[in-house]
């Protein structure tokens, strides 16, 4: 008979102890912010001097051939 009541007190306390936590379980913590606004800053930059080369090559380039409209 003590077997079976340990057994059911050993049941009874695990249950008390892990109900709360089921019934009221604790919110996740919230996502860090983004923290990676310098690298976007900086692929901003790279783009813009890689059109600004772009354009400065295609103005070298028209300017060294003339157009032939005849």
């Amino acid at each position: 008979m003590s077997s079976s009541s340990a057994l059911i007190s050993a049941f009874a306390l695990v249950f008390a102890i892990t109900l709360p936590t089921a019934v009221h379980p604790h919110p996740f913590a919230p996502a860090p912010a983004p923290t990676s606004h310098g690298t976007s800053i900086d692929q901003g930059i790279a783009y813009l001097l890689m059109l600004l080369a772009l354009v400065l090559t295609y103005i070298i380039h028209t300017t060294d051939t003339p157009l032939n409209l005849s």
